[in-house]
Formats: structure tokens, sequence, C-alpha cells
């Protein structure tokens, strides 16, 4: 499968990169957090890692660790402003709850693994 980012994501992502002056990609990860479990982490990445995957979508490099790729593989990601706010939205089909909040969620059994 694939991480593949919307042109609103993917523009985002690179004008982020252009102000930061260095950088390879756009590395997401997951880590254990909140009240359903799991949450998303964004870095940038300098380099790519050994255990990185490395996808591309719409000119844009996408880096995620193998440790938190069974969470995210097959996102789409896209990166929406509302007023003030601005977010990236993942749809994952690997999710099997959120929380109330929207910041954590749970993963389907089958793709369970222990960080």
């Amino acid at each position: 499968m694939a991480i593949t980012l919307t042109d609103d994501a993917a523009k985002h992502i690179q004008q982020q990169l252009a102000k930061r002056g260095k950088g390879l990609a756009f590395r997401i990860g997951v880590k254990k957090s909140g009240c359903s479990g799991f949450s998303y982490t964004f870095d940038y990445a300098d380099q790519i890692n050994p255990d990185d995957q490395l996808f591309e979508s719409n000119n844009t490099r996408v880096v995620v660790d193998r440790i938190s790729l069974p969470y995210i593989d097959g996102s789409h990601i896209d990166f929406t402003k509302d007023g003030l706010n601005s977010v990236f939205k993942f749809i994952n089909p690997n999710i099997d709850n959120t929380c109330g909040c929207g910041d954590s969620f749970s993963i389907k059994e089958s793709n369970a693994i222990t960080l």
C-alpha cells in the first residue's frame, strides 16, 4: 500500500520545507497517547533512516518508520484551514475508533502491534 497526499497537503508540506530551508521529506509516525490509545506525530526528515519507508505523492516525499507503518499504511492525508485553525486530516483505513476530541485513535485488532 502507500501513503498519499492531497494537493493541499503536498503544497503545505513543500512550503514548510522551503520555509525551513532544509529537509528531505515529511515524517509521519504514531505514538501511544490519548484516551483511544494512539496519536499521529509529524516532523521533517533531514535524513532517511534504514528502517524508514519512503513514499512520494504529488511530488512530495513522505517518510514513515517501519514500526508506525502498519498503523497508517494506506492512509490518505489532507490539509485543511478553517479560520485560524489548520490541520492535517487522515483518512486511515486501519482505524477502529476515535476519541471524542478527535486527537487519538484505536487500531483494528488485525493491525495492532506493540509500540
